[in-house]
């Protein structure tokens, strides 16, 4: 009985073991800018602050950036953005060491970048948590 009262207490501060989907917070840039406005800054710690047991997820940043510009040049502001975007969660206490980060650049485009709200689309940060699998 003590073993199932144990096992049973680790269950409930774990997330919904039937939960298999990511969740997605995305964060959108202007053309050129790494810079988290305010209101972004608000929403990401409201979002961090709405998720529970937030430590048992594995978390991840994707940066992404539009083709305007060279490689070099969208790699590193991937790279700003993602580093922005990692404060936010430093400031809420998630290690660094805890983040995988993947620069994407101008590589890997979700949204068409031919198009003006597919290169607007393609400027983001998508901070992902996966659930873990029992």
């Amino acid at each position: 009985m003590k073993k199932l009262l144990i096992v049973m207490v680790i269950l409930l501060q774990l997330p919904l073991c039937g939960q298999e989907h990511e969740i997605i917070r995305s964060s959108y840039f202007g053309g050129g800018s790494y810079y988290i406005t305010e209101s972004q800054r608000g929403a990401i710690h409201h979002f961090l602050d709405s998720l529970p047991y937030l430590e048992n997820y594995q978390i991840s940043i994707s940066s992404h950036t539009d083709n305007i510009g060279g490689i070099e040049y969208n790699q590193w502001l991937s790279q700003m953005r993602s580093e922005a975007v990692l404060q936010q969660l430093v400031d809420k206490q998630i290690p660094r060491e805890k983040v995988l980060i993947r620069n994407n650049g101008l590589h890997n485009p979700y949204f068409d970048n031919k198009t003006h709200i597919g290169r607007l689309s393609n400027r983001r940060v998508d901070i992902i948590f996966t659930p873990p699998v029992f």
